[in-house]
């Protein structure tokens, strides 16, 4: 019985469960629901929402100081985005990530400055599109 269900999770009800945490602040138990939803996107496939997911708990992540693994996360989500074509998504996804490098101090880290670049690049290619 517990594998029905397991079967009948909906990603989406446990992604507005972490939506609705999040918003009333809750950002450890929100973290969770992100967390859940997005390994249930990546089974059924929805790489755009699994991102999301992802960044959404680095977000969380960013909130409760814990950096390193915001950082962890929004590269991640910024890695999937870019392997489906979602370039503005992942983009974006890299820059928090290095609001959270900056937030930790490591502003003079070798990855700070090849994330600078990769940004740069990113931004470079968009407008060109």
């Amino acid at each position: 019985m517990s594998e029905n269900k397991a079967e009948k999770k909906d990603p989406l009800k446990i992604h507005r469960e972490g939506t609705a945490l999040s918003d009333a602040g809750k950002h450890e138990e929100a973290i969770d629901k992100f967390l859940e939803a997005s390994k249930l996107y990546m089974e059924v496939g929805n790489i755009f929402d699994t991102s999301y997911m992802l960044f959404k708990a680095a977000e969380c992540n960013f909130l409760l100081k814990d950096y390193d693994t915001a950082i962890e996360r929004f590269l991640k989500a910024a890695d999937l985005s870019f392997g489906k074509g979602y370039d503005r998504f992942g983009l974006g996804a890299l820059e928090y990530a290095l609001d959270c490098y900056k937030a930790a101090g490591k502003e003079g880290a070798k990855k700070v400055e090849e994330l600078k670049k990769k940004i740069k690049e990113l931004k470079e290619k968009l407008l060109k599109m």
